[in-house]
């Protein structure tokens, strides 16, 4: 049977791929980090589309039989554009997250933290809108959290002093639930939980995603069964240091990484 694909800007979207392989153990994963070219938040849109559209083509040459966009910059920006392009079914980040967090808020005050282009795009806002136009939305940019997780500053004294600052406005606007909209932040989960307070419920994309992608797979009759699937990891440069951060994001050590050169 076909593999599941998966692509990111770089290694925040092996929590998507933690999730796939927990809820979908028969599954093999394909993964691609566009190392060479991290990060996507800063990029302008035309670009982020463009970079997709390379990442699909070399998934799609693995004969993946759908495509999960594990990147929030890549789904708040490229993703209505990219589905025009292609048959293959493709999942992005924001929707399922969106989706939990709006049957989870009971106040209708919902706050979404993310990179700055993420954030900027105003694409979580949107779709919680779609969903419930009464809801109040609060969207905060949390630029450090990214290196943070990178360099594995996951408690502290300065991780807590920086989100103290970042989710103030959260805190202020009273939101019940919080959407993680980046997939490096599930890491911060205890700090974030810490200053919110445990009353706020955290809403981790990753696993309404692999759910997601489930639904999809089981309605298309495309579901793997038997032996356990095996994962593959291939990086546009640096595997080095995609191996030794995928450990922390995996939860175990990722083996058969290749890098390649020419997306």
């Amino acid at each position: 049977m076909k593999p599941i694909g998966v692509f990111d800007s770089g290694v925040g979207g092996l929590t998507v791929v933690k999730e796939l392989i927990r809820q979908l153990p028969q599954e093999e994963i394909i993964y691609f980090g566009d190392t060479a070219r991290v990060p996507y938040g800063i990029k302008s849109k035309e670009t982020v589309i463009r970079f997709s559209i390379e990442n699909i083509l070399f998934l799609l040459k693995q004969e993946v039989k759908l495509i999960c966009v594990a990147c929030n910059t890549a789904s708040s920006l490229a993703l209505p554009e990219i589905r025009r392009h292609f048959k293959v079914p493709i999942v992005g980040v924001i929707t399922p997250g969106v989706r939990e967090a709006v049957y989870a808020t009971k106040n209708k005050r919902i706050g979404v933290i993310g990179t700055k282009g993420t954030i900027k795009s105003r694409t979580y806002e949107k779709e919680i809108k779609q969903f419930d136009r009464r809801i109040k939305v609060t969207a905060v940019a949390c630029p450090l959290f990214v290196p943070f997780v990178e360099e594995g500053w996951l408690s502290g004294k300065v991780v807590l002093e920086v989100a103290r600052s970042y989710l103030k406005p959260l805190k202020a606007s009273g939101a019940d639930t919080v959407i993680l909209g980046c997939t490096h932040y599930p890491l911060l989960k205890t700090v974030i939980r810490k200053i919110l307070g445990k009353e706020v419920t955290l809403i981790d994309s990753a696993k309404q995603v692999a759910v997601e992608v489930k639904n999809i797979l089981a309605s298309e009759g495309l579901l793997n069964s038997g032996h356990k699937g095996k994962s593959r990891f291939f990086v546009s440069d640096n595997p080095e240091w995609f191996s030794a951060l995928a450990a922390r994001f995996l939860g175990r050590r990722a083996k058969n990484i290749s890098r390649v050169n020419n997306v």
